[in-house]
């Protein structure tokens, strides 16, 4: 979470410089080089039958879905603004967990996801200038998380299987001519002018945000029950508010602290109270997930 947690401002400051489509494309193209390398001098099994067509979900969600519906939102919205509404990711996930393993959890479960999901959107609203309130980049941040939460269900569930490291090293593969394909109508478009530390928050996107941190993410899932595991994403946006404010000059009011807090709240109630008599995890990491990267 410390990882991810510099994700939206350091796409911020990349923003500086570099179009939306070239942050979003690029650095998923860097994370897959680093893929294939990992990947090739491990020699691990390659996936099998149905797990192209998952491994295909998870990329949609946190290789193509949330880096470019992220990037495309903050070149208006402040950092601490897509904080706030990010912070509905832990509900989200543990909502898309639930009707991915087909559970039944308590009603108080649906009522604190749902009033998650309605203080994130008041907030946006409040702070909003576009149609009834929201403005155009809450409504891509509102995707970001969907596409997020499905690519972490559907990933930490495959990570048992796989193995986390290489869950969202395939996944970056399968992506990858897409992204590349992406990345080229980027540069077409507009040959890339950045500074020194423009170029720097980017490379800290794709190295770290796109797969440093989903190896630890994803490993973290395997190991589960996600339901538990989710509760770590509470600690996210209280960082990246806080790095806004450090790094970005960004005035924290007290609207953004309010609204953090009450999303983060809700959150947190949706998770615990789905945690309540949940099953144990399906599996326990196998030794793929033990095996350590070259």
């Amino acid at each position: 979470m410390v990882a991810f947690s510099l994700t939206v401002p350091m796409t911020r400051v990349a923003l500086g410089g570099l179009s939306p489509l070239f942050i979003g494309s690029a650095r998923a193209v860097v994370a897959a080089g680093l893929a294939v390398v990992c990947l090739g001098l491990a020699r691990r099994q390659v996936p099998r039958g149905r797990q192209w067509a998952r491994l295909v979900v998870v990329g949609a969600g946190v290789v193509v879905g949330f880096p470019l519906l992220t990037s495309y939102a903050l070149t208006t919205a402040p950092a601490s603004h897509g904080a706030v509404v990010i912070a509905m990711l832990p509900a989200a996930t543990a909502v898309t967990t639930v009707v991915r393993t087909g559970e039944r959890p308590r009603p108080a479960f649906w009522v604190a996801a749902a009033a998650g999901a309605v203080a994130a959107l008041v907030f946006a609203s409040f702070q909003g200038d576009g149609f009834g309130g929201l403005h155009r980049a809450d409504l891509l941040l509102v995707g970001a998380v969907l596409a997020a939460a499905v690519g972490y269900a559907e990933g930490g569930l495959l990570s048992r299987e796989l193995g986390a490291w290489q869950t969202v090293s395939w996944a970056l593969v399968v992506c990858a001519p897409l992204m590349l394909a992406l990345l080229l109508v980027a540069v077409r478009a507009g040959a890339p002018d950045a500074t020194t530390a423009q170029w720097a928050a980017f490379g800290y996107l794709g190295v770290v945000s796109m797969f440093l941190g989903f190896l630890a993410w994803y490993r973290g899932l395997a190991i589960g029950p996600m339901s538990s595991v989710s509760q770590v994403q509470l600690a996210q946006p209280v960082l990246t508010i806080a790095w806004a404010g450090l790094l970005l000059g960004e005035p924290i009011t007290a609207v953004t602290v309010l609204g953090g807090l009450v999303v983060v709240t809700c959150a947190a109630s949706a998770v615990r109270v789905r945690l309540v008599g949940a099953p144990p995890p399906a599996a326990q990491p196998t030794e793929r997930d033990v095996v350590a990267l070259p």
